[in-house]
This record gives C-alpha cells, structure tokens and sequence, in this order.
C-alpha cells in the first residue's frame, strides 16, 4: 500500500499538468497581490504531496485530475513522469524555502521573490507547454547526471532526436 501511495504516475497528462501550474500561478499570485504570506505553505504542501504521491494527496491536484480535467473532455497528450515529478520537486525546494523566509523569519519580500520565479515557470508551463524543470532533467541527463534507467523513454526520446 505505501509504495503505491509513494508513487509518481507515468506517464503524465500534459493537459492536467498544465492546469495544475495554472493553479499554482493563480495560488501564488493571490498570496502576493493579498500579502497572504501563509499561502506559501498551502503551496508547498501542494508541491510536496505532488512529488511524493503524484496527485493522490494534493488538493489542487485532485481538483485537477477529478474535476477539471475530465470537465475540459480535451484528449489526453502523455508525456514521461521523471521529468515531470523532478520540476514538482524544483517548485517544492522554491515555495518551502519562501514558506520559511516568510513565515520563519519574517521575510516577506524576499518569500514574495522566490514566488514570482515559481509564478515565471508556472507561465511558461501553463500557458506555453514549456516545462522549465523538465528541460533541466533533459540537461542533466545528457550531462550524465541523471542515469538512462531513470527515464527509459527520455533517453529514447534523446537518441531519437540524435539519429533525427
């Protein structure tokens, strides 16, 4: 029951991963635009459950998956999970560093900061499909950082592209 718990889907809807950052710009935005720096925390939450279980404990990713998605009735378009669940991971260590800034130490200004880059890669993902952490996962993985086996399909989709 754990490992299926602690688990991360693969593939991943695109479509739901898009409305997801959606949520993450619109979250994010109001704790700015409000100075609601407790916000943060509800968003890092949201980033760690998602890394850790995918969608099965994130509000906003159940919200997704459940409601929204199959209201669009868009086709699904599958993309690979590692690098989906290594930019969650990106997002976790920016809102929780802010959701201590701000809430630990009372940094609300330099928190409110480190959420308008997590606001500038939730655009680029919602609005434009552009996954700022799934091309640092290709990066790395080219630089033989990340191994082959942890993302069999990126590695195809690399030597595809090489032989293209």
């Amino acid at each position: 029951m754990a490992s299926s718990l602690f688990s991360f889907p693969n593939p991943v809807n695109e479509v739901s991963a898009r409305l997801v950052a959606g949520g993450v710009v619109i979250l994010s935005a109001a704790s700015i635009a409000f100075d609601q720096p407790w916000l943060i925390a509800v968003i890092a939450y949201g980033f760690l459950a998602r890394v850790l279980t995918g969608p099965t404990l994130s509000p906003l990713g159940q919200l997704v998956t459940r409601v929204l998605t199959p209201l669009l009735k868009l086709p699904p378009k599958h993309v690979a999970g590692p690098p989906k669940r290594f930019a969650q991971g990106i997002g976790a260590a920016v809102s929780v560093t802010a959701a201590v800034l701000a809430l630990g130490f009372g940094l609300h200004t330099e928190a409110y900061l480190l959420m308008g880059v997590l606001i500038a890669a939730a655009v680029l993902e919602s609005v434009f499909a552009y996954c700022l952490g799934c091309k640092i996962f290709a990066v790395l993985m080219r630089l033989g950082v990340i191994p082959d086996s942890v993302c069999a399909d990126c590695a195809d989709i690399w030597s595809r592209q090489a032989q293209a």
